[in-house]
Formats: C-alpha cells, sequence, structure tokens
C-alpha cells in the first residue's frame, strides 16, 4: 500500500504543475511547500501529544539528542523534496523518480568513507553498477529528445534529493533509536519541514495563492496520499518486516511512476534512460541486500534498516 501510494506522488507533481499553468520550474518549491504543510497539519499535532508524554520516560540527554536530530531530519527532509520536486519540472519521471530512489547507495557510501565500516564485496559492485546506471541515464536524457526544459539539470537537482533522502533516514532511524516512537519523530520532521518551507515561495518571488483551485486539490492529495500513507506506512512497515526486503519493494518505485506517466501523460522514456534506470536501480539494490557485517552491528553503525 505504501509503495502504491508513494508511486503517485510524481503523478500528482506533474498534475499540480499543469493545473498551474506555470512554466517556472521554481513552481516546484510551492509544491514541495503545500506538500509537507498538509502533512504536518495532520501528523505535528499527535507527534506534539506523543512527545510530551516521552519527555517524561526517556533520560534528558537522550531526549534532547533525539528531538535535534528529529529537527534536522525534518531540514533534510524539506531539502529533498524541493531538489526533487524542482527536477520533476525538468527532466524525465523515469530518469527524475530512479535517480532520487538511490538513498541507500549513499547511505552505504556514507557509512564505508565516514563510519569507516568496510563494505562487502556486493556493496563494492553495486556502487559501480550504479555509477554506471547514472551515466546511462544521463547520456540517455542529453540525446534524448523529450522535450524536457533541462534534463541534466534534472538529473542533477534529482541526485541533490537522494543525498537529502539518505541524510534524512539516517537523521531519522538514530533519532527513532534513542527512544523517540514514530508519531512523536514523524509530527517533529514534518514540522520542521513545514517550518522551513514555508517562507521558501516568498523568498522566490512566487505568489503561493495565485493559483488556480485544482492546482491545490492536487497538492492536497499529494501530501495525504504519497506522504502521510505511503511515507508513513513504509516506516511503520520496517519495523514488523526486514528492513532489506521493505527497501527493496521501495525501489519498486519509479517503475509504478514510470508506468502511471505512460498511460496518463504518453511520457515514453527513451532507450537509453530505461537501461541505465534499470542498471542504476540494479546496482542499489545490491547495495541493499548485501549481508550486513556483523561487526558494525549496533545502533551507532549504519544497519540495513537505514537503508530503507
Amino acid at each position: 500500500m505504501g509503495l502504491v501510494a508513494m508511486s503517485f506522488a510524481a503523478i500528482f507533481i506533474r498534475l499540480s504543475v499543469k493545473a498551474s499553468l506555470s512554466s517556472n520550474a521554481t513552481f516546484g518549491v510551492v509544491i514541495a511547500a503545500g506538500r509537507i504543510l498538509v502533512a504536518a497539519l495532520f501528523a505535528s499535532p499527535f507527534g506534539i501529544q506523543t512527545l510530551n508524554q516521552e519527555r517524561k520516560t526517556l533520560k534528558p540527554q537522550d531526549f534532547q539528542k533525539a528531538l535535534r536530530l528529529g529537527v534536522f531530519a525534518g531540514i533534510a527532509l524539506a531539502c529533498h523534496f524541493t531538489f526533487w520536486i524542482v527536477s520533476l519540472g525538468l527532466t524525465s519521471i523515469a530518469a527524475s523518480t530512479a535517480i532520487v530512489t538511490s538513498n541507500p547507495l549513499w547511505l552505504g557510501l556514507y557509512a564505508w568513507l565516514v563510519l569507516r565500516q568496510k563494505p562487502s564485496q556486493m556493496v563494492i559492485r553495486g556502487l559501480l553498477v550504479t555509477f554506471v546506471g547514472g551515466i546511462l541515464i544521463g547520456i540517455g536524457d542529453a540525446t534524448g529528445s523529450g522535450g524536457f526544459q533541462n534534463p541534466l539539470l534534472g538529473d542533477g537537482l534529482a541526485l541533490l534529493g537522494a543525498f537529502a533522502g539518505a541524510a534524512y533516514y539516517l537523521l531519522g532511524r538514530n533519532s527513532q533509536h534513542l527512544g523517540l516512537s514514530l508519531r512523536s519523530y514523524a509530527g517533529i520532521a514534518y514540522g520542521t519541514a513545514a517550518l522551513v518551507l514555508a517562507p521558501m515561495p516568498f523568498l522566490f518571488g512566487l505568489q503561493p495563492f495565485s493559483y488556480p483551485l485544482e492546482t491545490y486539490l492536487w497538492i492536497l492529495l499529494l501530501g495525504l496520499i504519497p506522504q502521510l500513507i505511503g511515507h508513513t506506512s513504509v516506516n511503520w512497515a520496517v519495523k514488523y518486516l526486514n528492513p532489506a526486503v521493505v527497501a527493496s519493494v521501495v525501489l519498486l518505485e519509479p517503475v509504478g511512476s514510470a508506468l502511471a506517466a505512460i498511460f496518463l501523460f504518453k511520457e515514453i522514456p527513451g532507450l537509453g534512460i530505461v537501461l541505465g534506470g534499470l542498471v542504476l536501480l540494479a546496482g542499489v539494490l545490491m547495495v541493499v541486500r548485501a549481508p550486513q557485517n556483523p561487526s558494525n552491528s549496533g545502533k551507532s553503525s549504519l544497519g540495513p534498516s537505514s537503508q530503507t
């Protein structure tokens, strides 16, 4: 259910852009702000209520640290949505979603370079395969005829969105390991992201309340379905299922988005983008499914749950 809900994110974004009659790529900032504001209005009040209860049961130092990590996760989430949503106005849905869902790869790279956790051979091979997939997508976009404004810039923004998404998952994992419940964490992260993104449309010189009503309908659905149902379902499922399995299933999101784009927008990706996307996802899957080093286990390490 979470996967299906998340697969409609790119579709709702493209429909809101179409309804707005805006050709400005920065209109994505309005969509990002609206999406997270809708989610925060539903999640934050319940999160604050639960947070007040957990304040009494957790150690003060753990509570304060978890709270800070949740705030930083919200900032990362705001960056993730902004980069990715703007990228959808510049490149194809297939290319953008394939790149932005590569965050497990960057979490694995972080564990290698920062935490000094030596990767397995499968992880190294996955990194190389994913790199090749990214190159193929870039070549496919550069030589394609999709009529997008700036596909290579869109691919780059989607990559920045993947970096920010990886930071969001890592910070959220550590915040919850310190004792915050999913409800509290979601309330903090969504609320912080909403505070960060709310003034952004004005800073970009946009008028967020001047678009047709249909625009806001799609943004409302974006906040309710892909965000509240999709993201929250995945975070809930990882508590009860093998995190590697959950991460593997989520990698199907670009496939669902690309298929929906074909039927709704007649947006048929070129052969290079399809091939590159499949190679990229195969590399990420190799990283996700790689055996974990037992010596690296523990809350301070980057375990499988962070790769979701």
